[in-house]
Formats: C-alpha cells, sequence, structure tokens
C-alpha cells in the first residue's frame, strides 16, 4: 500500500485553514488525539475530548479558533474541525480503483454496452441489455440484472445483487450484500390467502448516494422507487416499494420506511427509526433513534418518540401507570368539569 505524504502546508491549503507552526512538516496519516503519534494529524471537533488535546502526540491537530491557543502542536485553524476532517480522510483513504480489465470468470451478456476503463471482478453476471459507463466498478461476485444501468464512477463492492431494470446515476458507492430491485411486499388477502401482486416498476438512484451493506431497495409496484442525488443509506436499512427520499438525506442504520413513504429533501432519519407507509416527511426533519413515525410530518424540526433508558425497576412502575393513562385523563376530566361547575355556581 502506498503510504501517502503531505506537508502542513499542502493540508492547510487543501482545506483552507490558517496555519500555526512549520509549514514543511510532513503528515502521514491521521489519527485520534490520545492514539497520535509523531507523522498523525488529529482533529478536535468535540468540546468533551478537550481534555485528551494538551497530552496528544500528533505532529498537528485540526481546531477551531477557540481551542487554538490550548494546542501544544501545530495547528490547521478552521471553522468546523469535523469537516476538515472529512476532507483531508479522502486524501489518506487507501485507493479503490480497480485494475481496468474482465475477468476471465466473469459471463457478461453480448448485448451489453461496457464504457471505458471499467473494471469487472471475478464470477461477476451481467445480464443482456445492461449498460455499464465509463470508469465503473464491480467488485467480485455482483449480480447486475437485465437492463440495468451504471454510472460513470459507480462502484459496486462485492456481492452485490441489482435485478432487473435498476438506474444507477454517477459516483455511486454500494457496499456489499445490497440488494437493489427486490420485490416490494405487495399481497392482495383473498379469503385467507394472500395472492401476490407482481412489482412492475424499477428503482431510480441519482448520483453521488451511498448505499450501506446489506441494505434493501425494494422496486415499485407500478412506478419507480426514488432515491435522490446525494442520499446516503447506512447498514442494515429496509427501503420499500414506491418510496422516495429526496436529495441529500441520510438514514442510520436499522430504519425501516414502508411502502410509498415519500422523505424530502435534506432530512435525517437516526437509528432503528421505523416510517409507517403513505405518510410524507417535509424538507429538514430530523428524526430521532428509535423513533416511531406514524403520521405525516409537514413542518421542519426535530421528531421524537419512545421513553429514554431507565432502571429496570422504575421503568416497571412507569409502564404501569401508562396503562392507566386513559383512566386517569377521564378522572381528570370529569373533576375539571365538576370544578368549573362548582365556581360557576359560585360566583
Amino acid at each position: 500500500m502506498v503510504v501517502r505524504v503531505y506537508t502542513l502546508a499542502e493540508l492547510a491549503a487543501y482545506i483552507d485553514a490558517e496555519l500555526l507552526g512549520d509549514a514543511a512538516q510532513e503528515v502521514t496519516g491521521l489519527a485520534t488525539l490520545q492514539a497520535a503519534s509523531q507523522g498523525n494529524l488529529a482533529f478536535l471537533a468535540n468540546s468533551k475530548y478537550l481534555q485528551f488535546l494538551e497530552n496528544t502526540q500528533a505532529s498537528a491537530v485540526i481546531v477551531d479558533r477557540d481551542s487554538a491557543d490550548r494546542c501544544p502542536v501545530a495547528a490547521l485553524i478552521v471553522d468546523d474541525p469535523y469537516m476538515a476532517y472529512a476532507k483531508i480522510s479522502q486524501l489518506f483513504s487507501p485507493s479503490l480503483v480497480a485494475a481496468p480489465g474482465v475477468h476471465k470468470s466473469a459471463t457478461i451478456s453480448d448485448s451489453c454496452t461496457i464504457g471505458a476503463e471499467v473494471s469487472i471482478g471475478p464470477n461477476v453476471v451481467i445480464e443482456e441489455d445492461s449498460v455499464i459507463g465509463d470508469h465503473v466498478t464491480i467488485g467480485p461476485g455482483c449480480i447486475v440484472g437485465a437492463g440495468c444501468s451504471i454510472g460513470d464512477y459507480s462502484r459496486l463492492n462485492p456481492n452485490v445483487t441489482l435485478y432487473h431494470g435498476i438506474t444507477l446515476g454517477q459516483r455511486n458507492i454500494i457496499h456489499s450484500g445490497a440488494v437493489i430491485g427486490a420485490d416490494g411486499f405487495g399481497f392482495a388477502n383473498n379469503q385467507g390467502q394472500w395472492e401476490k401482486i407482481h412489482q412492475l416498476g424499477g428503482v431510480v438512484i441519482g448520483d453521488d448516494v451511498e448505499v450501506g451493506a446489506n441494505t434493501c431497495i425494494d422496486r415499485g409496484a407500478l412506478t419507480d422507487t426514488q432515491i435522490g442525488n446525494g442520499v446516503k443509506l447506512d447498514n442494515h436499512i429496509q427501503v420499500g416499494h414506491n418510496v422516495v427520499i429526496g436529495e441529500h438525506s441520510a438514514v442510520a442504520a436499522g430504519t425501516a420506511i414502508a411502502g410509498s413513504a415519500e422523505i424530502g429533501s435534506y432530512c435525517t432519519i437516526a437509528g432503528a427509526v421505523g416510517i409507517a407507509g403513505h405518510l410524507t416527511i417535509a424538507d429538514h426533519v430530523h428524526v430521532t433513534g428509535m423513533s416511531m413515525v406514524s403520521s405525516s410530518l409537514k413542518t421542519a424540526g426535530v421528531y421524537s418518540s419512545g421513553t429514554a433508558l431507565t432502571d429496570n425497576q422504575t421503568w416497571r412502575k412507569n409502564t404501569a401507570r401508562l396503562r392507566k393513562l386513559d383512566e386517569y385523563t377521564k378522572r381528570l376530566l370529569k373533576l375539571e368539569k365538576q370544578f368549573e361547575q362548582a365556581t360557576e355556581k359560585n360566583t
């Protein structure tokens, strides 16, 4: 693996930072404040880690202006250290560009169109009439169904499955085990027996989308399931048929989105959230972890449900009282009415 080396001057220019320290100091990697050693660049993005700053062994630290005077080593001063770290991490990431070529064990239909500088790994299957763009990487064991389209510079990691008729935009990253285009959960009940509703739509994914490992995106029933540009989906997410996710929204692991839900742009959905079907979530909505979204959210903001973790004894007491909440409410309303009547009588 090639070791990348950058000077602090180069890194400062890359993230538009103010540099305090030796511009010629070389950096060979990134590390946390606690684990860093000479040659490493660390970052401070959360004040609770400020305690580790004064003893860090890093060669330099990315900090904001308020923390710069407490930094014992060279500093790259920016407004948003976490964003700066994210940008610099791209420089030190191991190269994911595979050598162009088609492995001899791959099976590709003669009717496919394969772009320039494409890498197709061992045991890949690409079915008829699919179109693969330029500089695409398809890892070992991937299946690309008939009539699919994969945009330029996209990457399918090993063992990704695209069913037929799937459209991926440019620069997408699909992680291992993801399944895109399986049938949505559509059945009609006929006197106690389930009649399958065949799913006739597809999946359309925009540009710069990342889909996590073992995430499933179901195809539409009649129209397409749609994932907008810049969307980020974590691992183990279920996206039901005909779901629409707007541009630049992010969904964390374990979330399940039922069919025909529409999520706006610039939303964040935290881990293990449940979203019911056929509802609408506005732009700029943020749903906290373990929440259940059972009705539409029409106004931007932060939404939560569920109960906070407590010790078991307190939880049992609270649960017992929760079961009587309806009874308590009725009693309270009755008392309020009696109070109002008594007040009116005395006036």
